[in-house]
């Protein structure tokens, strides 16, 4: 491994977007593993659930609109409204305690308050249930990072991270029509990626197919090492220890950036279970597959 490519992601727990681009991203660790650094940048998208329930959002709405993002680009999501609407903003705020208790389950952390996010009916701007949400996140002190979420230095840093989300304007995510200015300044939509190599920039704003990033992969840095998309599924649950859905496995073993194949891939994910190699974990209207 001769260098590496830092990258800068802008996200929210309770973005839809952003939780349906996993799969893309899946593929960018499995291609380049630590090559690329990755830094999360929490977009803080609502402070009160009172904001969105005045822009006509309410549960039985975004129950539904689950289902498009489910049809379209395979996550696992569940289909029953909440008993409310929920604001992000403890959620942000959860994750970036994490980062600074462990910063090596940051990204767990993340993972976990989205799958609870679009496939249960958790309170996520409550503490309890945020911790309920992350009680199965090996290695991260749960209770931490709920005590975390008030804390003077995790309230800095995600206003730190809210300012820096707002700093879209004139940019390429501005020009290509998808930022976001829905609270005052012009903001990175989530997900939004910044790849730094060096003096170079390329940004690739809001929801972008994976051609997008590893087209901008290649224009930074061609010395990078790129592994090539595994013939079965259990190497790629291997190197991904807390788990994949469907839609990711089979993103990653797409040769090249041809379309994935999910039935195949689930077909042999169904195999891997049944020699023991790897389990299923319900989830939603699909599952988490984890290496045994």
């Amino acid at each position: 491994m001769s260098s590496t490519i830092d990258v800068t992601c802008f996200t929210d727990p309770g973005c839809p977007w952003a939780y349906s681009e996993s799969p893309a991203l899946a593929v960018l660790r499995w291609r380049y593993g630590r090559q690329l650094r990755w830094r999360l940048v929490m977009i803080g998208l609502m402070e009160d659930p009172a904001g969105y329930a005045a822009r006509g959002y309410t549960p039985v709405r975004s129950a539904q609109g689950h289902l498009l993002f489910r049809d379209r680009y395979g996550m696992p999501f569940a289909a029953t409204p909440r008993a409310r609407t929920l604001a992000t903003a403890r959620a942000c705020r959860a994750i970036i305690a994490a980062r600074r208790i462990a910063p090596d389950r940051e990204l767990a952390a993340l993972r976990a308050l989205q799958f609870a996010w679009f496939n249960s009916t958790l309170l996520l701007d409550e503490d309890g249930d945020i911790a309920k949400a992350l009680a199965d996140v090996e290695g991260l002190d749960v209770d931490a990072v709920v005590a975390g979420i008030e804390a003077p230095e995790v309230i800095a840093a995600y206003e730190a991270d809210k300012q820096e989300t707002r700093t879209a304007e004139g940019g390429a995510t501005h020009f290509q029509g998808k930022a976001r200015q829905t609270d005052g300044p012009v903001r990175f939509s989530a997900p939004s990626l910044i790849f730094h190599s060096g003096e170079r920039r390329i940004e690739a704003g809001g929801f972008q197919p994976v051609e997008a990033y590893d087209l901008a992969i290649a224009n930074l840095d061609t010395s990078l090492d790129r592994r090539q998309a595994p013939e079965s599924p259990l190497p790629a649950l291997q190197s991904f220890p807390d788990g994949l859905s469907t839609q990711e496995v089979a993103a990653i073993m797409a040769p090249g950036n041809t379309p994935p194949d999910r039935v195949a891939a689930e077909a042999a994910l169904i195999e891997l279970v049944g020699d023991g190699s790897v389990r299923r974990v319900p989830l939603g209207n699909d599952a988490l597959w984890v290496a045994a």
